[in-house]
C-alpha cells in the first residue's frame, strides 16, 4: 500500500502563514517529487506528512486511515534526511539495523533484513566499515539502508542529495530511481532542483509560497506549464520570455519559448540582436542573445554551431512551440 491523502492541510507559525490550505492525492506506488525554490514550504509540508510538525488546520490519511494525530512512529514511514545522521562509532552493519534493534526483531530477522538492504544497495562488502571510512555516496546509501529495513509504507527524502559534489548526485539520482522501481514503494521526494524533479518523478508538485501551483507528470508540466511560475521554474536553461509589442505580435500579453524553440539566422527573424556570452557544453551551446526590444534571450544550438561573441544573429520562435499568457500570468489555451 502507501496512497496518501492531503485534505485542507494547513500550517501556520503565529502570524506566517507557511502552507494555506491545500489538497493534495499521493497514489500507492508514485515516486513524487516537491520542487521549488528556497522558502516555499516544501520541507515543510513532508514534515506534516511525516508528523514533524503538528497541522494547523485540515486532515492526513495514509491508505485510508486518519492519521493527523498519529505520533510519527505509528504512520508507517521512513525519512531519509539531508544530513546522513549516521552513528560514527557502529558499523554500516549496525546501523542499518538500529531501528529493527529498537524495535524488538529477532537477531535471524535482522540479519536477513540488513543483509537484503545491503545486496539492493551494493553494500555488502562494506558491512563492517565505520561511516567514516565510507564516501559521502556510500554514507547516503546506509541512511537509506536504515530506512528500507523498516519496510515502510511510504519513503520520505527531504533533500537527500544535497550534500554530495555534482557527479555523486547524478549517480545517486540513478540509484534512488532504480530502487524505487525495484521495491514499488511510494517515495515523497523534497529537491530545490528542478532537474532533479524532471529525471526522478512520476509526478512533480510545485509550490510557490506554500501554494501548490501545478501537479502533472515532468511532460506534462515542460509541455504544458498553467502558468508564468512554472514556466519560468520548470526547464533548463529556463525559459524565454517577452512582453509588450513583440508578445503581442503573437497574440499575447506576454508569451514563453524555450531556448530549444528558438531558430536563428545571420539575415531576418522575429528579434535582432548580438550574441552575448556561449556556454559550450559539448553537444550543446547556449547562447546569450541581446535582443534590441525583448532583453536578453537564450538560445540553444548544436555545440558545433560557429556563433561566437559580437555576432549579430536574428531569432525567429517555432510558432506551434509558443506559450501564450494573459495580463493574470495565466496559460491562454
Amino acid at each position: 500500500m502507501g496512497s496518501i491523502h492531503l485534505n485542507k492541510v494547513s500550517k501556520v507559525f503565529g502570524d506566517l502563514k507557511v502552507i494555506p490550505s491545500l489538497d493534495l492525492e499521493i497514489n500507492e506506488g508514485e515516486f513524487v517529487v516537491f520542487v521549488g525554490p528556497s522558502g516555499c514550504g516544501k520541507s515543510t509540508l513532508l514534515r506534516l506528512i511525516a508528523g514533524l510538525e503538528d497541522l494547523s488546520g485540515g486532515t492526513i490519511s495514509i491508505d485510508g486511515n486518519d492519521v493527523t494525530n498519529a505520533p510519527p512512529a505509528k504512520r508507517g514511514l521512513a525519512m531519509v534526511f539531508q544530513s546522513y545522521a549516521l552513528y560514527p562509532h557502529m558499523s554500516v552493519r549496525k546501523n542499518i539495523a538500529f531501528p529493527l534493534k529498537m524495535a524488538g526483531e529477532d537477531k535471524a530477522t535482522i540479519d536477513k533484513k540488513v543483509e537484503d538492504a545491503a545486496r539492493v544497495l551494493n553494500l555488502t562488502d562494506y558491512l563492517e566499515r565505520k561511516p567514516g571510512q565510507l564516501s559521502g555516496g556510500q554514507r547516503q546509501r546506509v541512511a537509506i539502508g536504515r530506512a528500507i529495513v523498516r519496510q515502510p509504507t511510504a519513503f520520505l527524502f527531504d533533500e537527500p542529495l544535497s550534500n554530495l559534489d555534482a557527479a555523486l548526485r547524478v549517480t545517486m539520482r540513478l540509484e534512488i530511481s532504480e530502487l524505487h522501481h525495484e521495491l514499488g514503494t511510494t517515495m515523497i521526494y523534497v529537491t530545490h532542483d528542478q532537474v532533479e524533479a524532471m529525471t526522478m518523478a512520476d509526478k512533480i508538485v510545485v509550490l510557490n509560497r506554500g501554494n501548490i501551483e501545478q501537479v502533472g507528470s515532468p511532460m506534462e508540466l515542460y509541455n504544458h506549464p498553467r502558468n508564468l511560475f512554472v514556466a519560468g521554474f520548470i526547464g533548463s536553461p529556463k525559459m524565454n520570455f517577452v512582453e509588450g509589442k513583440d508578445a503581442q505580435a503573437f497574440g499575447a500579453p506576454t508569451i514563453g519559448i524555450r531556448p530549444e524553440h528558438l531558430s536563428y539566422s545571420s539575415s531576418e527573424g522575429a528579434w535582432k540582436g548580438k550574441v552575448g556570452v556561449a556556454e559550450h557544453l559539448g553537444s550543446d551551446t547556449f547562447c546569450h542573445v541581446h535582443t534590441e526590444n525583448s532583453g536578453t534571450m537564450t538560445l540553444r544550438v548544436s555545440g558545433e554551431a560557429g556563433l561566437k561573441h559580437g555576432d549579430t544573429i536574428y531569432l525567429t520562435p517555432e510558432e506551434s512551440r509558443i506559450h501564450r499568457f494573459d495580463d493574470k500570468g495565466l496559460a491562454i489555451a
